[in-house]
């Protein structure tokens, strides 16, 4: 220990130190507010017969069970043995011996040993070896990257209606920047469209399930969040195989145009219901979309497949909403957040975007109400999404979403240089318009989160904020930084390449 860095940091109810470069990032600490609040929510929903009144940090032999699978400092796992009701047992682990030892000492000034216990172990074989006669009722999994390798073992150790708290940091996969990689880990093939991050979820909920299903068992989605720099879902985890069947109807592949964006969504699967007989048939759909693009006449880009079905359970977000602690540090940011969530359509996956829509056109941009008033006088629904402040979530078809914006372009003509022949802007304003479209005030528009002048959108929590650097503690600390390493890697590799090059001509 002597010579190494120590760190307090100061969390919620915990207060730990940490000796060297063993990964803590501030950043997350929404993260790990959110999940305290989350956790109490589970517990009172999943132990309801139990006849003890609950308080944190206490002992409770009908408690609930946690496995905390990379702790790295141990901060969570001694802020959930501190601040969430009716805990029975909290397994921190991880495989570095170094962090152990931080936790063991982080766990001992908590005074928390009767409530958490430290282990030191591969995360995977650890749930591998636990899944038969030691299973747990909640299973926290946040990785430094992807959680994939994780999940196959995670399904299998979580207990019946057990929770699965997953974290995914690596977005540039999810987000379309590499789609060969999001399938090799995922399993799905990703896309660059402005609904990524929705995508994104939608992508680690059907990767989920896929694990799952190959035990019996299936995924309850509670709660899904995009913030930051990760995405963070929070599912149930069940086990029926009748119920496994209808999984090919909560996934569809998507035809993203390459042009103006727009979505189409096709389930792998439908379920009829024989009146006759009353009973249920599993299907294919026999739908194909062929072809380019209805809109611009552009081709498609197709991914997936992705979860289709609702990411949160309404009734959820209500309880952690009447749950919210006022003392967290990110008390605001999560009410807002939460009553966002509570306002979105539940199912109309994806979304568009204000800037999207009027920058395929090139049009002047309308105001958010406008857009609104336009879809709710329409006859259908819209809503933001917490993922971004200018979405557009509706179940309004794509024909009337561009018959708005053709409408609002006659009344703010685009100027004539604009105006290429085959761009997707020309071919979309060169159809015709089938809907009624009026732009009156309509007082829906105006959402309650708005009106109430929540915290909905926060802006970047840190200067340089991300997921931070992968920590050292296990590989060794003469590592040094990576991005130190990198400085001027491009330049070597290219001074490297002319001297091959050169040897090669000798």
């Amino acid at each position: 220990m002597e010579g190494s860095e120590v760190k307090e940091i100061s969390e919620g109810m915990a207060r730990i130190k940490t000796y060297g470069n063993v990964f803590y990032n501030p950043v997350q600490q929404f993260n790990r507010d959110l999940s305290v609040i989350v956790l109490n929510a589970f517990a009172k929903e999943y132990k309801p017969e139990s006849q003890t009144p609950w308080e944190a940090g206490t002992k409770y032999d009908d408690g609930i069970i946690i496995l905390e699978a990379l702790s790295a400092t141990g901060l969570r796992s001694i802020r959930y043995a501190k601040e969430v009701k009716g805990v029975k047992e909290i397994v921190a682990n991880d495989i570095s011996v170094k962090a152990v030892d931080d936790i063991k000492r982080n766990i001992s000034a908590n005074a928390v040993e009767d409530l958490v216990t430290a282990s030191h172990d591969d995360a995977t074989m650890l749930m591998y070896m636990c899944r038969k006669e030691r299973r747990f009722d909640a299973i926290d999994l946040d990785p430094y990257g992807s959680p994939s390798i994780f999940l196959d073992s995670a399904v299998q150790t979580v207990k019946e209606g057990g929770l699965l708290l997953v974290t995914s940091t690596d977005m540039a996969v999810l987000a379309g920047n590499s789609p060969e990689t999001c399938h090799s880990k995922y399993g799905a093939i990703s896309l660059r469209t402005k609904a990524c991050h929705e995508m994104a979820l939608r992508i680690l909920l059907q990767c989920i399930e896929s694990h799952a299903n190959r035990y019996g068992r299936y995924i309850v989605p509670l709660l899904s969040l995009s913030a930051d720099f990760y995405i963070r879902v929070f599912v149930r985890v069940f086990t029926s195989a009748k119920i496994c069947k209808q999984t090919l109807s909560k996934l569809s592949t998507v035809y993203h145009c390459t042009g103006c964006g727009s979505f189409v969504l096709e389930p792998l699967g439908v379920i009829k219901f024989n009146e006759k007989n009353q009973q249920i048939k599993y299907g294919l759909p026999t739908r194909s979309l062929g072809g380019s693009c209805q809109h611009c006449d552009h081709p498609h880009h197709v991914g997936g497949p992705i979860w289709n079905a609702p990411l949160h359970s309404p009734q959820f977000v209500e309880k952690l909403l009447a749950e919210v602690p006022q003392h967290l540090g990110t008390f605001k940011r999560i009410e807002g957040v939460l009553n966002v969530i509570k306002e979105e359509l539940p199912d109309s996956p994806l979304y568009y975007t204000l800037e999207q829509l009027s920058g395929t056109l090139h049009v002047e941009t309308p105001s958010m109400i406008m857009i609104r008033s336009a879809i709710l006088n329409g006859g259908y629904k819209v809503s933001y999404t917490h993922m971004n402040k200018t979405s557009i979530k509706t179940n309004a078809p794509a024909k009337f979403i561009w018959d708005v914006m053709r409408i609002w372009q006659s009344k703010h003509p685009i100027s004539k240089k604009r105006s290429v022949k085959s761009t997707p802007a020309t071919t979309i304003l060169g159809k015709s318009t089938d809907f009624e479209v009026s732009f009156e005030y309509n007082a829906e528009a105006n959402p309650e989160s708005k009106k109430l002048g929540l915290l909905r959108f926060p802006q970047n929590p840190l200067p340089n904020w991300g997921p931070g650097t992968r920590a050292t503690a296990m590989i060794g600390d003469n590592q040094g930084d990576k991005r130190e390493r990198n400085q001027g890697k491009r330049k070597r590799d290219t001074s490297n390449d002319s001297e091959v090059n050169q040897n090669k001509q000798h």
